[in-house]
């Protein structure tokens, strides 16, 4: 986490322009399914292990500083920070109203903190004339970070569409963290956090949303996960093992 947040401060105050990709399991899924998507996280300014599954897997393949930079937290650390430095914010994602409450939850939360603008698009495609209206009302806003909440993989196209549109220096694709930063949706415990059950909890609160899709990534994931450390593993023991020795003629 320090080292995420030390590097959008950087990005910040160098004026880049550039998008993070906050990536669970969900969405190396859907990577491995869809090359564009793929091609999105490969230019990502920075990519995060949002939950615990990829964070043990990274580590067992030898990535032993790997820690779970989880969406709703970098969004905590990264308000504190604006608090401070005066970073303005900007909210685009969310039911209606959803992003207008995140704003008030988060103002009372960090003194000091300017939100300058929220907005929740509809829930279908976007006339040209409309997205550029939307890039045009963020711009003349002139945040320093725009959050977005549109959920996996349509806030990644999202921000990769739009880099070179949006003059703000970040963009964060957080998901689900509007909801629970404003209230709206119930986080899981912190031990389910900390165990990788996040997803179990999630899927018993919305069963009817999210079974298809944890139906597929759960045992996809593990068994993808399994057959690279069992690959790791005899390589591993063909590289230790020991060379025949040769008689002498």
């Amino acid at each position: 986490m320090d080292d995420a947040v030390a590097t959008l401060d950087r990005w910040i105050e160098g004026r880049r322009r550039e998008y993070v990709c906050v990536t669970g399991v969900h969405g190396v899924m859907e990577c491995r399914c869809d090359p564009s998507l793929r091609k999105i996280h490969d230019e990502a300014g920075m990519v995060t292990p949002d939950g615990m599954p990829l964070v043990y897997f990274l580590r067992l393949v030898g990535k032993k500083r790997t820690q779970r930079v989880y969406g709703p937290d970098l969004m905590r650390a990264m308000t504190a920070l604006s608090a401070t430095r005066g970073y303005r914010q900007f909210y685009y994602g969310g039911d209606v109203g959803l992003a207008e409450k995140l704003k008030e939850t988060l103002v009372r939360s960090a003194s000091g903190l300017q939100v300058v603008g929220t907005f929740s698009p509809p829930f279908r495609a976007l006339t040209p004339e409309e997205d550029r209206a939307i890039v045009d009302m963020i711009n003349a806003a002139r945040p320093d970070i725009v959050w977005v909440g549109l959920s996996t993989p349509k806030q990644e196209r999202w921000m990769a569409a739009h880099r070179g549109q949006i003059e703000a220096p970040v963009m964060i694709g957080v998901g689900a963290a509007f909801d629970f930063l404003a209230g709206t949706k119930r986080q899981a415990p912190l031990w389910m956090q900390r165990h990788g059950l996040e997803w179990l909890f999630r899927l018993c609160s919305e069963p009817k949303r999210l079974w298809r899709r944890y139906a597929y990534i759960v045992p996809g994931f593990s068994c993808l996960a399994a057959g690279e450390l069992l690959r790791r593993a005899m390589q591993g023991r063909k590289s230790t093992g020991a060379m025949p020795s040769r008689e002498a003629g």
